[in-house]
């Protein structure tokens, strides 16, 4: 088979599906604004909820690097991603300043790769 004659097969099928998975996804956030445009204000029933979004998108992003799956116990405690990881939690906790978290966060992690573990 050539081309895009299989359903999804071939540089057609890729580029139609990557035109539908876009206009779903346009689709779906323009609902969303133009739901939101129409009512006076976000009801309390789905603002609750929306509070845990930021954290939960943030831990998606984060928590695949820092947790990592080693030979051991102690080598993954070790890890100095996790350790730089939970000082920057500490620092975000405590401070509650995003250039601070980044900022103690990357130097511990240059210390202990760079100094400590090499």
């Amino acid at each position: 088979m050539t081309g895009g004659s299989a359903l999804f097969g071939g540089s057609l099928g890729i580029w139609l599906a990557i035109l539908l998975i876009g206009a779903a996804t346009y689709g779906f956030r323009l609902s969303f604004i133009h739901l939101f445009g129409r009512i006076e204000g976000v009801p309390a029933r789905i603002k609750r909820p929306l509070r845990y979004v930021p954290p939960a998108v943030l831990a998606a992003l984060v928590l695949p690097d820092l947790v990592t799956v080693r030979p051991s116990v102690a080598a993954t405690l070790a890890d100095e991603r996790l350790i730089a990881g939970a000082v920057a939690g500490v620092i975000a906790w405590r401070t509650e300043d995003v250039a601070a978290t980044i900022a103690g966060g990357m130097v511990t992690l240059w210390l202990f790769r760079f100094v400590v573990f090499a």
